[in-house]
């Protein structure tokens, strides 16, 4: 989560816009269902038991919000916003269509970095107009040593990565996520990633959402996150990239694709 580092806002974009965007890499996962926002990447995303005539949702990150970053504690749900989102083709060299949010559904970056947008079209629609389906959020942990694919929708990129475990709790300034995602050493998501998410490279199906990095080597401060084991213990990995998981928030979302945080077995923050 940085606004220097993974695209958190717009000063970061002005940055990043500079640079040449990165050519796609050869990959068996799609840009199908990616978007690009303003400041970010993002993903149409859907549970399996969601039905094709629900209001269709965009993931990102809690930390790419138009509105700014949650302060520690805040759970925003059902926030106007009119925000657009580009939708890619296939093969992430064009776009295919615009689609705009009615509402942020849920955001926060308490215990994780998330933000949910509910669109004006239904997935049905989506695929009738565009041709894109979504992306299937899987409903289960994600394990060690699975490959991934993270799909950058701003960069029109993807990084083939691997999951290295899971840190108990992760600090960053004054944020606190739990049970975040650790990549190997070689995954170089960079500035604009944020939000993108990490597909698993067999199923095809998100297991979760890029949102930072320790740039610099510093302990937990903004652009530089430090673990933070089980017994307290405190390390710091620079250069090392992390994401946040998603299997939790089928669980908060009605048969309609509403959140609904009270629904059982739901255990996303509240307000």
């Amino acid at each position: 989560m940085t606004r220097r580092l993974l695209g958190g806002a717009i000063a970061a974009v002005a940055v990043f816009a500079l640079v040449t965007a990165p050519t796609a890499s050869a990959a068996t996962t799609s840009f199908s269902g990616a978007v690009a926002l303003s400041n970010c990447s993002g993903s149409v995303v859907k549970p399996a038991a969601t039905p094709a005539d629900a209001p269709a949702l965009v993931l990102s990150n809690g930390h790419c919000l138009e509105s700014g970053f949650p302060e520690p504690g805040q759970v925003i749900v059902d926030q106007d916003s009119s925000r657009t989102f580009d939708l890619l083709s296939e093969d992430g060299q064009s776009t295919v269509g615009t689609v705009t949010a009615k509402k942020v559904a849920y955001a926060t970056m308490t215990d994780t970095d998330v933000s949910l947008y509910q669109l004006t079209d239904t997935y049905a629609g989506i695929k009738d107009k565009y041709g894109v389906a979504p992306l299937e959020l899987a409903g289960s942990h994600p394990e060690a040593g699975t490959a991934i694919d993270i799909v950058s929708g701003y960069w029109k990129k993807i990084y083939s990565c691997t999951i290295d475990g899971f840190v108990p709790e992760l600090h960053e300034g004054g944020w606190v996520w739990k049970d975040s995602v650790r990549y190997a050493s070689g995954c170089d998501t960079i500035g604009g990633t944020s939000g993108s998410p990490l597909v698993d490279h067999a199923t095809g199906k998100v297991v979760g959402v890029n949102n930072t990095a320790n740039e610099d080597g510093e302990r937990c401060t903004e652009n530089n996150p430090c673990e933070v084991d089980e017994s307290g213990n405190v390390t710091v990995h620079a250069g090392t990239k992390y994401g946040e998981e998603t299997y939790g928030i089928p669980a908060c979302l009605t048969a309609a694709g509403e959140v609904d945080l009270n629904q059982q077995g739901c255990t996303l923050p509240k307000p």
